[in-house]
């Protein structure tokens, strides 16, 4: 039997982002799996704007995209009546975002809170010993400030924060943290990581071996770790629902959604689960896709700590905490047509807006704590996605 001649995807070194390319490499796929192209094939964004965002393109895939609000935020950046651009092929998943948001609007709206920024990129050194392993940290704390100055030199906007130090056997993990300015910034953190630690291989007179992520920055994926330090910005979103409101809009008491809290505190404490809230995966996934965010970011800041109470008046106070948000509104995605324009829905594209996107972010989730979580005590959990989100015959 003679070996089948391997056929590689055309791409051309000099021109490969044009009209022609893509064309040419959808004939190649019809020709080698006879599937046919053509709302692949139907885009509106200009090839040349897509070097940086994706290799051997053949055409878009297009997600519907609903429009949820008006949600109502009185952050420190993110101030006024926002309509959100939520992409997403669930039914039900902008409806009951919009209700969400509505509720927390005629409450007088959601109040939100960057509390911290860092982005990490976390070698691991390997020493001769624990004791030698030790006394490399010592050496790193004494040279601090001439890694600062390597890792910023590869950057504009990024900042060193703090260089974290954990130890286990022979073996120094480190964790750069930096703030990244609006950028997501994983890129930015690996090349400054690198350039630092380069130069502490070179200057350090044991010239220790290293690999430049040891996997506790947990690059998209989640950790405990980052529930506790930070990846990306710390939010909060928090709101107080007045009781006759809940009652009107969605059909229940404070006192039944604090009751149903302990319920679920103990099952998410039960599953082990990184989020012991509804859940933030949803209204996430559906506002990165369609603001050009990185998606697989996403296993990270679903992350979330519900805190509730019922206020002395009677009314409900909600928070979520989203320790490991990580947005852009410059860079990566942001840029492309569909997803800058989304963006400018906003008001969130560009320099200086990235605060403002995450307390927008923070706020979104918020509503669909609400809305879903309302849901399922008042009954219509099962019966609204019968209604909307069954898809029924073919099309």
């Amino acid at each position: 039997m003679t070996e089948q001649r391997r056929r590689a995807v055309p791409r051309d070194r000099d021109q490969d982002y044009t009209p022609g390319l893509a064309r040419r490499r959808r004939e190649f796929v019809r020709e080698m799996t006879g599937a046919e192209l053509n709302h692949v094939a139907s885009y509106s964004l200009s090839e040349t704007t897509l070097p940086g965002n994706i290799e051997n393109f053949v055409g878009v895939a297009q997600v519907p995209i609903g429009v949820a609000g008006p949600l109502r935020i009185n952050g420190e950046h993110a101030r006024g009546d926002y309509y959100v651009p939520l992409a997403t092929t669930e039914g039900t998943l902008v409806a009951s975002y919009n209700r969400g948001m509505r509720l927390l609007t005629e409450s007088g709206g959601v109040r939100a809170t960057v509390v911290d920024e860092r982005m990490q990129r976390a070698p691991v050194f390997v020493l001769g010993d624990a004791l030698e392993a030790r006394n490399f940290g010592t050496w790193l704390e004494r040279h601090q400030r001439q890694i600062a100055a390597v890792a910023q030199a590869t950057t504009s906007v990024g900042r060193l924060v703090e260089v974290e130090r954990h130890a286990v056997g022979p073996l120094l993990y480190l964790r750069f943290d930096f703030t990244t300015g609006d950028a997501a910034g994983q890129n930015l953190v690996g090349r400054a990581t690198y350039a630092a630690c380069e130069w502490i291989q070179r200057e350090h007179p044991d010239h220790p071996r290293y690999v430049l992520s040891g996997a506790i920055d947990t690059d998209k994926k989640h950790s405990q770790i980052n529930m506790l330090r930070t990846r990306g910005r710390r939010v909060i979103a928090e709101a107080t629902l007045p009781a006759t409101l809940l009652q009107e809009r969605v059909g229940v008491r404070p006192e039944q959604l604090f009751r149903a809290r302990q319920y679920s505190q103990v099952g998410a404490f039960m599953a082990g689960s990184a989020n012991n809230g509804a859940q933030a995966a949803n209204g996430l996934a559906a506002l990165f896709i369609a603001t050009g965010q990185d998606v697989a970011a996403v296993a990270e800041a679903h992350a979330g700590v519900v805190y509730s109470q019922v206020t002395e008046s009677g009314d409900y106070y909600w928070s979520i905490t989203l320790p490991a948000l990580v947005v852009a509104t410059v860079g990566g995605g942001v840029g492309l047509a569909t997803q800058r324009e989304c963006l400018e829905m906003l008001g969130c594209f560009g320099p200086g807006k990235a605060h403002a996107f995450a307390e927008v972010c923070a706020g979104v989730v918020l509503a669909g704590e609400v809305s879903l979580s309302s849901a399922v005590l008042a009954g219509d959990w099962v019966t609204s996605h019968e209604r909307l989100g069954r898809k029924r015959g073919t099309g």
